[in-house]
């Protein structure tokens, strides 16, 4: 138990309220309810009264009893609209209809009667109350109205996370779109970081714990409704610092409802940039730009009164166009450099003193004492036939001037095919079942404006590469009422979040084509290498360069089985469940080049810290410096696992019609990693070759 006791984090979730109004029932992830008070014309309260609260749409029905003091709550209703019946004999029946119930809410519905005959009815407005008094945390619902109708930018969910109070989007970086092409954002909650905010669809997990990325970044047209508490959330909810991000998802009623839609923007309504050069090729400025989303949805019922469909499904189509202004050696470098003979001329990097070239092979180690090349003219003869190889094969400049000097524009394509089905079953009047699948399929590529050189690239977010991603969710569940105090609900959550991105010319070895040793080494390690030349538009491929780590490969999965007990003792309302999850994670990523990345500093042919130039260093074959990401085969990569169980227990207690009092505790376990192959749980080191000369077979290797 040693082991399990360093992995156990106790979470204490004590929260109690004062309110104005009785509480409602627990809260519930998936479910709502509809609670209040019975009352007769003097307003004492009225026991034993039947309350039947009927879905408006599905025609399905659920009754509860007044309790000694009146109260009465109908919990575990799926949300939707719905009415309320109260029938006492020597009263009127009263009636009170459309009542909005929303997930994790409470609806307060009381009910004062009449004097007459219960084959009488009257007619009982239902008050929205002016502040929430039913209720601790602090949160922001919109139902489904909203989620279809607010303006979101390419209809992406999770934005609607920004128009709660609190939060703010993280600016200057994302992650890359090879891991992300679901577009989760990073969305600071008051103040916490975006990975500590948690997201659940119809009640089970929805985060990728790796990136802290939402998994199925819903279409809106499948969400019924969301709401987003940003603090004081019950102890049902957890594994989250932040806020957390609950969603619905849609489901069919008594009638066939549809919708169709689509979307679309182009490069003909883009204006241009006066100061953006043309593509040397295509001759246009604007490169080609379309965004077209398509889709529709369908609802309705299989056996009316009894079982339900729903289904969406959303399109995008998208060629994502970037131009890309870059800095490659000039004419006279690039024609003086690639010669057979003479000098290299480097003449017009002088810029005000700055750029003067040095000869790394004078002087000391730390550049004191070393002597300039004159005129900044280097014999031939001294160059790196590598680095002369890899000039040659990029492209020409478009533009007289050392820097900005060449101009490319092109566009990668950016395909989603999304879609949900869902399907409720009202079994019995005491038993009901939900399921849910949701799968989100992409694939997106891109070249770099280097061409075979790669470079900074034309696809989404700077891409060049190619990735498809395939994310799935399963939600199943069902409610049970085993008696009017007591009822269970269960849920099983599956998702899986899988990728795998490779860079354009995987298969190929370039660093071998160059005479580059020790870089294409077989398995992982084909492709370009990356360069990063000081003043120089970085050559080749790397995270960094062309935004794709590859080549990666993520197979991400979690199940979820999740039990909660609701149990009513007098004007107590007990809840409690627990949470257990088995967490599996495959990744094989690419953070680094796995055929290397060579830094080439101007500090390289500089003099004691001073001038130098980096395409010089770069020309000379003088690495600054060299990293590498090396771990074991695909065949071999371990599969990472873990045991995540959580429990909580909470009551809500009517003392007064005044006061209520709401407290819970949350305990968390989680359970140490484990591999499933011995000796894959280490880290492994890197034995670095720092020069890349002429005559050097310089290496990077795994040391065993």
């Amino acid at each position: 138990m040693a082991h399990r006791k360093a992995a156990v984090l106790l979470i204490g979730v004590l929260a109690v309220s004062m309110c104005l109004l009785p509480t409602p029932a627990p809260a519930q992830a998936v479910y709502g309810s509809i609670l209040g008070t019975v009352t007769d014309p003097n307003g004492a309260a009225v026991p034993n009264a039947k309350v039947t609260v009927t879905n408006v749409h599905k025609g399905t029905s659920d009754t509860v009893t007044t309790n000694s003091d009146g109260n009465y709550s109908a919990t575990h209703l799926i949300p939707d609209v719905y009415s309320v019946k109260v029938e006492v004999p020597n009263f009127k029946t009263a009636d009170v209809s459309n009542i909005a119930v929303l997930a994790d809410t409470s609806s307060r519905v009381d009910v004062p009667l009449q004097i007459g005959q219960v084959s009488e009815s009257v007619e009982v407005t239902a008050e929205t109350p002016q502040l929430k008094t039913d209720r601790a945390d602090v949160s922001t619902v919109f139902d489904m109205k909203q989620v279809q109708e607010l303006p979101i930018l390419n209809r992406n969910f999770q934005s609607l996370l920004l128009a709660t109070p609190g939060t703010q989007i993280l600016s200057g970086w994302n992650h890359a779109a090879t891991e992300n092409p679901q577009a989760s954002q990073q969305i600071f909650v008051n103040g916490q970081h975006f990975s500590g905010t948690g997201y659940e669809l119809d009640g089970t997990d929805n985060q990728d714990p790796i990136l802290g990325i939402i998994v199925i970044n819903s279409n809106l047209d499948s969400i019924s409704e969301t709401k987003v508490t940003t603090a004081d959330y019950d102890a049902e909810f957890g594994k989250a610092i932040a806020g957390i991000m609950t969603a619905q998802t849609r489901s069919g009623t008594n009638n066939f409802h549809g919708s169709l839609f689509e979307y679309r923007r182009t490069d003909a309504l883009q204006a241009k940039d006066p100061f953006q050069l043309p593509d040397p090729v295509t001759k246009k400025v604007v490169p080609p730009n379309k965004w077209n989303q398509f889709g529709g949805s369908i609802g309705g019922p299989i056996i009316k009164d009894k079982l339900f469909f729903f289904g969406d499904y959303q399109a995008t189509r998208q060629i994502s166009g970037n131009s890309v202004l870059a800095t490659v050696p000039t004419s006279l470098a690039r024609t003086t450099c690639t010669a057979a003979t003479g000098f290299c001329n480097l003449s017009e990097y002088l810029q005000g003193g700055q750029g003067q070239v040095f000869d790394p092979n004078t002087g000391n180690s730390a550049g004191a004492g070393r002597t300039a090349f004159a005129g900044n003219l280097i014999p031939v003869g001294r160059l790196s036939p590598q680095a002369v190889a890899i000039i040659k094969a990029l492209p020409a400049p478009a533009a007289t001037g050392i820097s900005n000097n060449l101009s490319g524009a092109g566009s990668g394509p950016f395909n989603a095919n999304n879609f949900d089905v869902r399907v409720d079953d009202a079994v019995k009047s005491n038993f009901n079942l939900f399921g849910r699948y949701s799968l989100q399929k992409f694939s997106l590529s891109g070249g770099g404006i280097f061409g075979a050189l790669g470079g900074p690239g034309f696809g989404v977010g700077g891409l060049a590469g190619n990735a498809n991603t395939s994310n799935h969710s399963i939600a199943a569940g069902f409610t049970y009422t085993l008696s009017p105090t007591l009822l269970t609900d269960f849920r099983f959550g599956f998702f899986r979040y899988h990728v795998n991105s490779n860079k354009f010319d995987q298969a190929a070895t370039p660093a071998t084509t160059f005479g580059i040793p020790g870089l294409n080494t077989g398995g992982n390690t084909g492709g370009l290498p990356g360069f990063f030349i000081d003043g120089q538009t970085s050559i080749g491929e790397a995270l960094n360069i062309t935004r794709c780590n590859c080549p990666l490969i993520e197979a991400e999965h979690q199940q979820q089985y999740v039990n909660n007990w609701t149990k009513v003792f007098g004007n107590h309302q007990v809840k409690f469940g627990a949470d257990i999850r088995w967490a599996n994670n495959l990744r094989v990523p690419s953070d680094a080049n796995r055929a290397g990345q060579l830094s080439f500093n101007a500090a390289g042919t500089g003099q004691n810290g001073a001038f130098g130039l980096g395409l010089a260093t770069f020309l000379l074959g003088d690495v600054t410096n060299l990293q590498r990401y090396v771990n074991n085969p695909v065949a071999q990569a371990p599969h990472e696992n873990q045991k995540r169980w959580f429990f909580y227990g909470q009551d809500i207690y009517r003392a007064t019609p005044k006061l209520s009092i709401n407290y819970g505790l949350r305990w968390e376990v989680y359970f140490p990693e484990t591999v499933d192959c011995k000796g894959c749980g280490g880290f492994g080191h890197l034995s670095i070759a720092r020069s890349w000369l002429p005559a050097t077979t310089a290496s990077i290797t795994p040391e065993t």
